[in-house]
């Protein structure tokens, strides 16, 4: 695992407040064996009917193949306390979330996958919109050192929640992996405990 201080790549802007995490990932698809099974999932409810034929939903558009920053509106990822939410988004391909708001146990969870959720005003989030829509290719920049966000020669001021933050500055965002790194030091505990 790696500091992360910043991010990049285009982005693409799902609409909507209080996109819970049902609309994210419906509850039919969390019976898979693996999370890996969860990216072409995402958002399916509202990116395609019945008979898996796509809405059009920006997600299908072909000028936003590839994008890694999620923007949105806000509440983002209310609802159910699912991980699979955050789960579906990273294995679709996306890498941090920007928003309005955050639900916070969706926002934990997000921070355990390394993925970042930041926060902007609304009409800066808006200007952004636009400018993703505008041009789809335009890169984005996030950049969670300085607070800041760039797309387009713009500047944007963002939000981070201070403790996840501080996390992905010190290179602490997954538990897992931080205790598999001191795994000498637990195998001692466990020893010295009796274990």
């Amino acid at each position: 695992m790696s500091e992360m201080e910043k991010i990049s790549g285009t982005g693409v802007y799902v609409q909507g407040n209080d996109i819970d995490t049902d609309r994210i990932i419906p509850a039919r698809f969390l019976k898979c064996v693996t999370f890996d099974e969860l990216g072409p999932s995402l958002f399916h409810d509202v990116r395609f009917d019945e008979q898996g034929n796509t809405k059009s939903h920006i997600l299908d558009n072909p000028n936003y193949k590839g994008a890694q920053i999620l923007i949105s509106d806000a509440n983002f990822g209310c609802g159910s306390s699912r991980e699979h939410a955050p789960q579906a988004i990273q294995k679709f391909g996306l890498k941090a979330v920007v928003a309005g708001s955050f639900a916070e146990i969706f926002h934990g969870n997000c921070t355990t996958l390394g993925i970042p959720c930041v926060t902007m005003e609304k009409s800066d989030r808006e200007k952004l919109a636009r400018l993703t829509l505008d041009d789809p290719s335009a890169d984005i920049i996030i950049d969670i050192k300085a607070l800041k966000l760039v797309c387009a020669n713009n500047i944007f001021d963002i939000q981070m929640k201070a403790s996840a933050r501080e996390a992905f500055l010190a290179n602490s965002y997954d538990p897992l992996d931080t205790l598999l790194v001191a795994a000498a030091d637990v195998a001692q505990t466990a020893k010295r405990l009796g274990y």
